[in-house]
């Protein structure tokens, strides 16, 4: 009995073999076919394989932009930086030899309003002589020679000077003084002495009206 089954076991495995051969050659025809870009049908139009790769570049941009979009929000100033894009302070009751010390962009600043000795003794300055050299003219505006706005902020180390408010150091050259690492600065705010490389930078600024100075 059992040699029987053993014999008709055999008997069918070459059919089952040709079979599976069979039912096996149109997936494989399939395969190759839509791997060439057919979909089983002659002249179809868009292949299958082009229209994956367009939609997934597709895709692809889309979601960069998604995240490119808050990135440059982030990057975008925000109301309150814009706001201290400039400053404008009325100097009228500023006297000549008096300074203040005001603040933009979240830096001290010093307004002085020079007396006409110091401005002659300024203008007077062998240029060649300084450590970063500039006339007064450079850093005043014309006809507003009297009027010497800069950073409070020295160039060593970026600590604030002396000298902008009464009573204060003004230094061996009658500007500001920077007691962290002793650098002087005379009345055009120029370094004079000390470990201090540049002078006293002066920001953007331009008078709106005789009092009344813009800066930034």
């Amino acid at each position: 009995m059992s040699t029987v089954k053993k014999t008709k076991s055999t008997a069918k495995k070459p059919a089952v073999k040709k079979k599976a051969a069979a039912a096996a050659a149109p997936v494989a025809a399939q395969a190759v076919a839509v791997e060439n870009g057919h979909d089983g049908a002659e002249g179809s139009g868009v292949r299958r394989r082009d229209f994956i790769h367009v939609a997934a570049v597709s895709f692809a941009g889309v979601g960069a932009a998604a995240v490119a979009m808050p990135l440059v929000s982030q990057m975008s100033a925000s109301a309150d930086v814009l706001a201290l894009a400039s400053i404008e302070v009325d100097v009228a009751a500023i006297q000549p030899g008096q300074s203040i010390k005001t603040s933009w962009r979240k830096q001290p600043v010093f307004i002085r309003n020079l007396t006409p000795a110091e401005v002659e003794e300024a203008s007077k300055v062998d240029v060649g002589s300084l450590r970063d050299p500039q006339t007064l003219a450079d850093r005043t505006k014309p006809g507003k020679e009297n009027w010497l706005i800069t950073l409070g902020v020295c160039t060593h180390l970026g600590c604030v000077p002396l000298g902008a408010a009464a009573g204060e150091v003004k230094g061996e050259y009658g500007g500001y003084f920077c007691p962290c690492h002793g650098s002087h600065y005379d009345t055009a705010a120029r370094i004079r002495k000390g470990p201090a490389p540049l002078n006293l930078a002066v920001p953007e600024f331009a008078f709106i009206s005789d009092t009344v100075v813009k800066i930034g």
